[in-house]
């Protein structure tokens, strides 16, 4: 499909980066064949992921509420209904929903067959790195 104009359709570009939000480059595209992934997650009010980092790149549109995403240095990142993300990889981090409605998220992976989408890391140290 080209950029012409269509005349019932309206599109807004909600992002075009090749950086995650904290301001890191996001990796190379890996070697092979592609596997694309499309999640729909919904977080109760009050609830918290466990710590994690994602091994393959990740997009998001927050559809519903707000959610947190907070690094194991202590950068945090709210995002709103209706903005987007690009999460880190490689990164050790968190989401939560802090907010008194559920968060409603959609995200997008670029991934390999057989490659986590996450991977969940130990909590014995998160008081210490947070």
């Amino acid at each position: 499909m080209t950029d012409k104009k269509m005349p019932h359709v309206q599109t807004t570009e909600l992002l075009r980066t090749s950086q995650s939000w904290d301001g890191a480059e996001l990796p190379d595209y890996p070697q092979g064949r592609p596997e694309l992934v499309c999640r729909k997650y919904i977080f109760p009010a009050g609830e918290r992921l466990p710590l994690h980092h994602h091994p393959v790149m990740n997009l998001g549109i927050l559809v519903e509420g707000e959610l947190t995403i907070v690094c194991s240095d202590g950068l945090r990142k709210t995002i709103h209904a209706g903005e987007a993300i690009v999460e880190m990889v490689g990164t050790v981090h968190y989401g939560e929903n802090s907010g008194t409605q559920d968060a409603v998220l959609y995200m997008f992976y670029l991934s390999q067959r057989d490659t986590p989408l996450s991977v969940q890391q130990a909590e014995e140290n998160r008081q210490s790195q947070f």
